[in-house]
């Protein structure tokens, strides 16, 4: 049995109708919980996130401002998984699988909201004192830890949570997605040179910590996905005719198996459902757990005033930019011609606006790719700092690890790919694993802490929405309950 393999037999294990029911079961447990606050108060939330980009909050504490957090979270989740993701989703699942992304990112919305309020509320300041840090691992050492009296097990999850993340640190897709990309649209750059420059031009960034980072994604990440929108829109309304057509296969091909059809090989349901939350977790990262650890450091009032930016950040990357490359994909029949990952969109874009498409999309990949690199920093960055919560030399020394190692194993992965021509196919393989088994343990976190966010919830809507009555004795804060009963 060969490496891919055994990859192929763990991510059968990992991604089998267990997580896909945990998946799906997380998020309609906390859509049905909040009073589907995702579609009831769908206005509160843009008036709230994106209506509000320009306030300031001087008051609340944190490390960087809302909209700085949101935007390295946005930029962390539009990645390759926008462009590459969504067209492999399509060549082995077939349109049907768009309709399983949608439905992941709609209850994901709430699922994100939860875990991105209850890394606020569990947050706390960091032994250095220069920033706050908090997400999966803090909520499952302080909600289950100490809250629900787990002890030490706490660790177990935990423990298995880092493991997972850090199998991304080692098989990321970002810098491997841009080298393709790029290559196939300028042939006089080869991988291995797009590669090394985009690995130095991260590292750049990255080097200057967190606050460089959320200054950078602020100002990045609003362009990139403005003008990737626009050429897709330009694509869509050029085929407005085959629209309909387009919209009847995702939805008719959603609980059937997909026709072979020109170099499509067709797919099974079960194919077809498991690509579609596999790409869409990829890409909106509801219930994986990451993004949260970005959001914790927002200077916020309210744990649930964040949660929504996570609301946001899944509607933004899955139902405005990942179906953006799938309609393209599909109104241009490019889901069935047999090519796979970046390419097809490539061509899905050259097809129609000619080598300015191509180009746009290998921009739009390098832009993507690389806002997820520098969100991602701080994702290990964080885990580094719980793992070791003592200010000792080894701490500090994986600290700069990851902050001045962070390009290093994308950039590897390059080489090596390259050099035994490894398809894009068998890396998403790997990187499927690494999706999967973190996510498994956070939703079981999630899970056991959702009364704790719906009081969140419920204190939020009355404090801000009007919606019930405050409760003074409340307490907002974990650290301030902590402080209190210890009076």
């Amino acid at each position: 049995m060969g490496f891919m393999d055994i990859i192929d037999t763990l991510n059968g294990f990992v991604w089998g109708p267990p997580l896909i029911v945990l998946l799906l079961g997380t998020g309609a447990l906390i859509t049905i919980g909040s009073g589907f606050f995702q579609f009831a108060h769908f206005g509160w939330i843009m008036k709230s996130t994106f209506g509000s980009i320009t306030k300031k909050n001087e008051n609340g504490e944190g490390t960087i401002s809302a909209w700085e957090a949101a935007s390295i979270a946005v930029g962390g989740a539009v990645g390759a998984g926008n462009i590459s993701g969504v067209a492999t989703a399509l060549a082995a699942g077939g349109p049907g699988s768009v309709f399983w992304i949608w439905v992941i990112a709609l209850i994901g919305m709430m699922t994100k909201c939860a875990e991105v309020s209850l890394a606020l509320h569990y947050r706390t300041p960091d032994i250095t004192g220069d920033r706050y840090v908090g997400g999966p691992t803090y909520y499952m050492q302080f909600g289950l830890g100490e809250e629900k009296h787990w002890g030490g097990a706490y660790k177990i999850l935990a423990v298995i949570f880092a493991i997972g993340i850090f199998i991304s640190f080692v098989f990321t897709m970002q810098n491997y997605s841009t080298a393709e990309s790029v290559s196939s649209t300028f042939p006089v750059l080869s991988m291995q040179v797009v590669s090394t420059i985009f690995a130095i031009c991260l590292t750049i960034v990255v080097a200057g910590g967190l606050k460089r980072v959320g200054d950078f994604a602020s100002k990045v990440v609003p362009f990139m996905c403005i003008l990737y929108m626009v050429f897709a829109l330009i694509i869509i309304v050029k085929n407005i005719g085959h629209l309909p057509a387009a919209f009847g296969l995702i939805f008719k091909h959603a609980f059937t198996p997909t026709a072979a059809t020109g170099g499509f090989a067709g797919a099974t349901l079960s194919v077809t459902v498991q690509k579609g939350i596999q790409r869409a977790l990829y890409s909106n990262e509801a219930g994986w757990g990451t993004s949260p650890m970005t959001h914790a450091t927002a200077i916020v009032d309210h744990p649930v005033e964040q949660g929504m930016w996570g609301c946001f950040e899944v509607f933004v990357d899955t139902i405005l930019v990942c179906s953006a490359t799938a309609l393209v994909d599909i109104v241009t029949d490019m889901w069935c011609s047999g090519l796979n990952s970046a390419t097809m969109t490539l061509t899905a874009f050259e097809s129609q606006i000619g080598f300015v498409g191509r180009a746009v999309i290998a921009l739009s990949v390098f832009l993507f790719a690389f806002t997820t690199g520098t969100g991602w920093y701080n994702y290990y960055d964080t885990l580094i700092r719980h793992g070791f919560q003592h200010d000792t030399p080894i701490r500090r020394f994986f600290l700069a690890i990851i902050k001045y190692g962070n390009a290093l194993p994308g950039w590897i992965l390059v080489l090596l790919s390259t050099k035994y021509d490894v398809a894009s196919g068998s890396v998403w393989g790997v990187v499927d694993l690494g999706t999967g088994v973190p996510t498994f343990v956070n939703l079981i976190a999630l899970i056991l802490l959702s009364k704790r966010f719906f009081e969140l919830m419920k204190d939020y809507k009355a404090r801000y929405m009007g919606i019930g009555e405050v409760d003074p004795d409340f307490i907002v804060w974990y650290e301030d309950r902590k402080k209190l009963a210890a009076k």
